[in-house]
C-alpha cells in the first residue's frame, strides 16, 4: 500500500496517541538473561567410497561381504544442557542479589526524599534502561489517601509524574467528586516507577523486584487509606490472583510497617474509558471511600 506523506504523518500521529510508538517483537525478549552456548556438531569423517558395479546402463554400489553391520553411535551428553543449567543458576543468583539490594536500599531510606534518591540509583530493573524518567510520586504528604497505580505510561514517562494523561485526568475528576485532590490531600505513586516498553504489562519478576520500594513508600507516606488502582496494583500488594473486577469495592487490609492500613481496590481509569458502562461501579466505590473517610474523621 502506497501512502502519501500527509497520510503517513496522520498514521504516525495515530500510533503515538494510541501509545504504540515503540517497535517491539511479537513476544518479550529478556536480553539480560544469559544465553546458552550452542553445541557444535562434530565433523563427520568422510566415508570411503565403495566400488560400483555396472549393470547395463546403471551403476550400483558393490556389496561388501566382509563389512560389519553399521553400529549406531554411542549416546553423548550435549554440552547445551549443562550450559543452560549453569545459565539458570547464574540468573537465579543474580536475581537474589538484586532483590536483596532493592530491599536494603528501600529499608535504609528514612524519608520519602531519600527513598526517591535510592530508587533513582537502583539499576537492577531492566525497565530503567528503556524509560526516560523515574516516576516516583505526585501530590502532597502527609495525606489521608494514597493512590497506588500500576506503571507509568507515555505521558508519565515524559513528564516524570504519575497519572497525567487521559487516565490521570479522569482520576482527578473522580477523586474531586469526593473532595480529594493531589494539590491538597492526596498522594499518588505506582507499583512500578519506570514505563514498560509499549505500555506492556510489567512482568512478575519486575513487580517483585520493585515491591520493596512501593511498600516502603506507603510506610513512609503513612496514609490512612490506600486506593489500589488497577489489577496489577491490587494483585501485587494484596498478593492475590483475583481479578480487579471481583476485588473492586471490597475493603482489604495491607500490613505494612507494623500497621494495618485499609485498602480499596479500584477500577483503573483507562478501563473506565474503554468501558463507560463501569462508571456506576466507580461511583459506588467512590461513595464507599467517602463514607470511610467520614467515619474516620
Amino acid at each position: 500500500m502506497q501512502l502519501e506523506r500527509p497520510e503517513i504523518i496522520d498514521l504516525l500521529k495515530f500510533h503515538i496517541e494510541a501509545d504504540c510508538a515503540d517497535i517491539l517483537e511479537d513476544m518479550p525478549v529478556d536480553h539480560f538473561q544469559p544465553q546458552p552456548v550452542q553445541a557444535q556438531a562434530a565433523p563427520h569423517a568422510e566415508a570411503p567410497q565403495r566400488p560400483t558395479a555396472s549393470i547395463g546402463m546403471y551403476e550400483a554400489a558393490a556389496p561388501s561381504l566382509d563389512a560389519p553391520a553399521p553400529v549406531p553411535p554411542a549416546a553423548s551428553v550435549s554440552p547445551v544442557v549443562p550450559a543452560v543449567v549453569a545459565g539458570e543458576v547464574s540468573a537465579t543468583v543474580a536475581r537474589n542479589d538484586t532483590d536483596a539490594q532493592a530491599e536494603q536500599l528501600a529499608q535504609n531510606a528514612k524519608t520519602l526524599d531519600e527513598l526517591a534518591t535510592a530508587l533513582a540509583s537502583f539499576d537492577g530493573c531492566g525497565l530503567k534502561k528503556t524509560a526516560k524518567s523515574t516516576v516516583f510520586s505526585d501530590g502532597i504528604t502527609p495525606s489521608r489517601v494514597m493512590i497506588v497505580g500500576e506503571a507509568p505510561g507515555q505521558d508519565e514517562d515524559r513528564t516524570g509524574k504519575p497519572f497525567v494523561g487521559r487516565s490521570g485526568q479522569l482520576l482527578d475528576a473522580m477523586m474531586s467528586a469526593i473532595g480529594l485532590s493531589r494539590a491538597e490531600n492526596m498522594y499518588i505513586a505506582n507499583v512500578i516507577a519506570w514505563r514498560p516498553p509499549g505500555n506492556r504489562a510489567p512482568s512478575l519478576d519486575e513487580l517483585d523486584m520493585c515491591k520493596p520500594f512501593i511498600r516502603r513508600q506507603i510506610e513512609l507516606a503513612a496514609p490512612e487509606i490506600v486506593v489500589l488502582v488497577g489489577g496489577t496494583s491490587a494483585k501485587t500488594l494484596l498478593e492475590t490472583q483475583t481479578g480487579i473486577t471481583r476485588l473492586r469495592g471490597k475493603w482489604q487490609t495491607l500490613n505494612i510497617g507494623g500497621r494495618e492500613i485499609p485498602a480499596l481496590p479500584f477500577l483503573h481509569p483507562a478501563y473506565v474509558l474503554r468501558r463507560p458502562e463501569t462508571k456506576i461501579d466507580v461511583w459506588e466505590d467512590l461513595c464507599a471511600l467517602k463514607q470511610k473517610l467520614d467515619a474516620t474523621t
